[in-house]
Formats: C-alpha cells, sequence, structure tokens
C-alpha cells in the first residue's frame, strides 16, 4: 500500500532546545552556584527588561539566599536552559515550566526541587538541586538529560501551540534563505551533498527548490559555495563551522546594540568591535566598562563591553570571570591578552624527560634538583 508523505513532517513540530550541566557544588563551587544565581536574576530578562524574579513550584517568588541555604551539603546540581522557539508566544512561561517539572518528577520518580527564571532575551534557566524527596543522591539518566526532556518540552509546547501550519513553515524558511548563520536549509544541503561536497538546488516540488536556490546564492555571497553549472554548487568544507561562527558574531552584535538602545551617545557600527587576544598584534586595552552579562548562562561564561581610550568599544568575553567580580558598570579595567612563553619550570621538565627515556617524575626531578644542587656547590668551592 503507498503511503503519503508530508513533505513538511520534519518541520511541523514546535522546536525546543535544552543546555544541560552538572556542577558540582564541593569547595569554592558552591560560592560559584551562588554568583551564578546572582547573575540569573540580573536586570533586563524580563519583557520590559526589568529584573528576574526566581520562582519555584509553589510559589511566584523564591528567596535565592534561603533557597540556597538548603542546598549547602548537596554533592552537586543540575543546570537546564530551557529555550522554546516559540517561547515569545507565551504570555506567561511559569505554567510551562511547571508542567514540565511535573513530567519530569513523573519520568525520575521523585520530587524534585528546583528554581527557575523567566528569561525573554536568552534562554530560560532552570537550577534543580541534587537531593530526591528521600534525601539521596539524585541521579538521572544521560540519554535522560540528553534527549528525553527536550522530548517533554517539545510534547507541551505541541499541545500548547499546535503543530506548525504549512503557511508558517514556509515563512520561516523564506527567512533563512538570507540568515548569516547556521539554517536548517543548511544542515539538509549538508546532509544531501555529495562525497565531494557538491549540493543539488533539486527538490520535489518548486517551493523547496526556490528555498534551495535562493540559499545556495546567499551562500554563495558569503563566499561559502561555488555554483558548478545550472544546478550545482560546491559547498566549502568548513561551511557548518564557518557559519557558527557568523551566528555567535551576530549575537554579540545585538548584545552591544542592546547595551546602548537606551544611550543618547551609541557609537557607529564601525567603532564596535569584538576583543580578539588572539589576533595577530592584539594589544591592552583600557577603558571603562559600560556593562557585564551572561555570553553562556550554562557555563557561567561571562562578558565585558568596555568603552576603550581607542575610541570605540570593545566587547570581551572574559570567560568564568571569578577574578573580576567587583567590576561593575563604570569601573576602569585594563585587558590584555594572555602572555604565553617557555619557563625556566618548563625547561626543567624538558631537561629531566631527556634524561630519563622521555618520562618525568617527581624521583627524576628531585635526583635533577640534587645534582644541580651539587654541581652548584662545587662550582663555588672551586671558583673560592
Amino acid at each position: 500500500m503507498l503511503v503519503s508523505c508530508d513533505r513538511y513532517a520534519a518541520f511541523r513540530q514546535r522546536r525546543v532546545i535544552v543546555k544541560a550541566r552538572l556542577v558540582a557544588l564541593r569547595g569554592q563551587g558552591f560560592d560559584g552556584a551562588k554568583a551564578h544565581m546572582r547573575y540569573v536574576e540580573r536586570d533586563g530578562t524580563t519583557r520590559d527588561g526589568g529584573r528576574g524574579q526566581l520562582y519555584g513550584a509553589e510559589s511566584d517568588k523564591v528567596d535565592r539566599n534561603a533557597w540556597l541555604d538548603q542546598a549547602k551539603g548537596d554533592r552537586h546540581q543540575f543546570r537546564f536552559i530551557v529555550s522554546a522557539e516559540d517561547g515569545a508566544d507565551y504570555e506567561d512561561l511559569k505554567p510551562l515550566t511547571r508542567r514540565l517539572m511535573a513530567r519530569m518528577e513523573e519520568d525520575v520518580g521523585t520530587r524534585l526541587d528546583w528554581v527557575a527564571v523567566d528569561h525573554f532575551n536568552t534562554g530560560h534557566p532552570h537550577i534543580l538541586r541534587s537531593k530526591d524527596d528521600r534525601g539521596q543522591d539524585l541521579i538521572v539518566a544521560r540519554d535522560y538529560i540528553s534527549h528525553g526532556l527536550r522530548e517533554r518540552a517539545c510534547e507541551l509546547v505541541d499541545l500548547d501551540l499546535g503543530p506548525r501550519t504549512d503557511a508558517a513553515i514556509e515563512q520561516r524558511l523564506r527567512a533563512e534563505v538570507g540568515r548569516e548563520r547556521l539554517t536548517s536549509i543548511d544542515r539538509s544541503l549538508i546532509r544531501d551533498a555529495e562525497a565531494n561536497g557538491l549540493a543539488s538546488s533539486a527538490a520535489r516540488g518548486a517551493f523547496d527548490q526556490a528555498i534551495r536556490t535562493g540559499r545556495l546564492k546567499t551562500l554563495e555571497r558569503l563566499g561559502l559555495a561555488t555554483q558548478l553549472g545550472a544546478a550545482h554548487w560546491r559547498l566549502a568544507p568548513d561551511l557548518a563551522d564557518t557559519l557558527r561562527r557568523m551566528g555567535e558574531r551576530g549575537d554579540i552584535i545585538r548584545t552591544m546594540q542592546r547595551a546602548y538602545a537606551a544611550r543618547d551617545d551609541a557609537p557607529a557600527i564601525a567603532d564596535q568591535v569584538i576583543y580578539d587576544p588572539a589576533a595577530p598584534g592584539a594589544r591592552a586595552i583600557v577603558g571603562r566598562i559600560i556593562e557585564r552579562g551572561l555570553s553562556d548562562e550554562i557555563n557561567d561564561r561571562h562578558y565585558l563591553i568596555v568603552e576603550a581610550t581607542d575610541g570605540r568599544s570593545h566587547y570581551v568575553d572574559i570567560g568564568r570571570g571569578d577574578n573580576v567580580g567587583a567590576l561593575g558598570d563604570g569601573a576602569i579595567a585594563r585587558i590584555a591578552p594572555a602572555e604565553y612563553g617557555v619557563r625556566d619550570v618548563d625547561r626543567t621538565v624538558v631537561n629531566v624527560a631527556a634524561a630519563n627515556g622521555g618520562r618525568y617524575t617527581i624521583d627524576a626531578r628531585l635526583r635533577h634538583d640534587q645534582a644541580a644542587t651539587q654541581a652548584f656547590a662545587g662550582s663555588a668551592c672551586s671558583q673560592a
């Protein structure tokens, strides 16, 4: 029996991205957890740009410090970022979050102690304690974290908003044609490309063919595809990685534009730059911090926007930022590339390994240091 296939079947389901991280709380981990929760409640996360508010299963307002005090003895903490592609269609995300966490409780077989905050400008953070309802360490299967939670979230959004219509899917694909980031069309082209990276614009329908042709012409304009004949293009071997980097750059530019949106003295686009310490000839910059935020909420990566003395505004990725916690808006900072070079200790390691068949051990190091000390003493005696 022939079965008709929905050509948009892969696009019907509402997309939800879930990122997860397991964070150890022992040692300095608890201090890091406190800092993380302060930042997820930072200003500018609500629809109107106001401060975020933690909430839980039963309450719309959870005290951060009180909730953390209960977790002081926990071994670890689960962090989730749940980002529904159509999250903006929800007037309030709290009911969706509570239903998702209730589904998770059913799946793992225990009540969960969690808090969340709604971010309308980035992902949607959830923080989960590592204890079950019996006070034991909570263990969650890797597959469930990788796939199960996302599937649960997709099911709920589908129930709330319904599957996408043909018109909505076609509108989304049209919007992807000119984007300077990795898109679903690119993934389809890469998947269908031949071993030599040759992609075809041919498709089952006129609309699909027009979409693929339009996207291939965009990639050609970006220098990421070369047309060969009427309907074939050779894709750049690093197409996906390049488009991801372009997307990240676009996100950074939008972050800088948001930072200046309420200011009357926003610099020209040409004067808004991304500081790259690894670039050839990179120099130190000094300037005033106008904004600090999280560039990666799941991994605690921070950024600064610095109005530097060179007359430009620099976006600076500072990583975890553990050593600059006191820096705030208006502070003066000096940003410089890390200096790397061969140190005396590096030379010693190489010498010890070379004298021991390529192996470096503590015992070999001690023998090396003792021999060096004796040689120095002998040299001093001979001079005397």
